[in-house]
């Protein structure tokens, strides 16, 4: 197992590569070069006061962006490579990993609470429609998972807001209360937005939970299960269950980036301080450094969930082997 995991860690090598290649290039294609907002918003204030024109060029300059685009990446993965560092932001100049590390907690919150409650709603309604398939709970549950796959999150979101405000006057809370501070304000302020973002990946995975039990629960395994006189917890739980749980698993695990990169939609209409939130706002003002080194840990983040989903197999299925 070990051979494979460094195999599989390698392999990550060239596909961080490529996603960091077009990442770093199609960003420059975005409508609206930054050295014109840069200038304008320099001149705003005030740098043409003494009534010399501003030297565009020379800014390019100071900022690197006059160096061929390869070189520009060389010089960026470089400095990742070697010091660890993703450059500053070419509006605040601040370091970016110092951002991050400010704001990844949100993102990462967010995204867990919603995956918990995706999968404390969805396993267990999808187990029982599978044990009382074609009955009441079962059309229910079913109808639950249309209407959760039918409905854009982010348009509960803004009816969350909407409504509320127009019809009570409440809203939720716009200041970030943090977890250290005041952990049960910050659960009051992360479990709406967390259990919009968890809505459709649990209408999904309850679906595939309801599935693969009622093809499991067709094997004989299970029949004899049944027939030694075994109660409906121990069939249902540890022979039918188990067995069901790896394409749970794939499931899982391919969602897991995708409630990360869903919390920029959460983020923007809860306003909170995480990662999508600073991605979005980067794009906005178009600051290349920014956009790459989000996109740089969201793609590391998405391949270590794939190479953790597939090392599960071997613990959940013993008949899988690793080579």
């Amino acid at each position: 197992m070990g051979g494979y995991f460094v195999r599989r860690v390698l392999l990550l090598i060239p596909t961080v590569f490529i996603v960091t290649v077009l990442v770093f290039c199609l960003e420059r294609f975005i409508p609206g070069s930054v050295l014109d907002r840069l200038a304008a918003e320099m001149q705003g204030f005030g740098a043409e006061q003494s009534g010399e024109p501003f030297d565009v060029e020379a800014l390019k300059k100071e900022l690197g962006l006059d160096l061929p685009i390869y070189v520009q990446y060389a010089n960026w993965a470089g400095a990742i490579i070697t010091h660890g560092d993703l450059g500053n932001s070419l509006w605040s100049r601040t370091p970016i990993v110092d951002e991050l590390r400010a704001r990844y907690p949100v993102t990462l919150e967010l995204g867990l609470l919603a995956l918990i409650v995706s999968m404390v709603v969805a396993i267990p309604i999808g187990v029982y429609s599978a044990i009382r398939q074609d009955t009441a709970g079962d059309y229910i549950g079913r109808s639950i998972a249309i209407v959760g796959l039918s409905v854009p999150n982010f348009w509960i979101g803004t009816m969350v807001i909407v409504i509320p405000a127009a019809l009570w006057g409440w809203t939720p809370s716009v200041e970030y209360i943090s977890l250290v501070k005041d952990p049960l304000g910050n659960l009051a302020q992360f479990i709406l937005p967390a259990a919009i973002m968890g809505m459709a990946t649990s209408a999904g995975l309850m679906r595939m939970t309801r599935t693969m039990m009622l093809e499991v629960l067709r094997n004989d395994y299970i029949r004899t299960a049944w027939s030694k006189g075994l109660t409906e917890k121990t069939v249902v739980l540890r022979h039918a269950f188990k067995n069901a749980s790896l394409p749970l698993v794939t499931m899982i695990g391919a969602r897991i980036p995708g409630l990360l990169a869903g919390a920029v939609i959460m983020e923007q209409i809860f306003a909170l301080p995480g990662m999508g939130r600073y991605m979005i706002d980067a794009i906005n003002i178009r600051d290349y450094p920014v956009i790459s080194g989000v996109n740089l840990i969201m793609a590391i983040f998405t391949l270590f969930c794939i190479v953790l989903t597939d090392i599960s197999y071997g613990y959940l299925d013993p008949r899988i082997r690793y080579r």
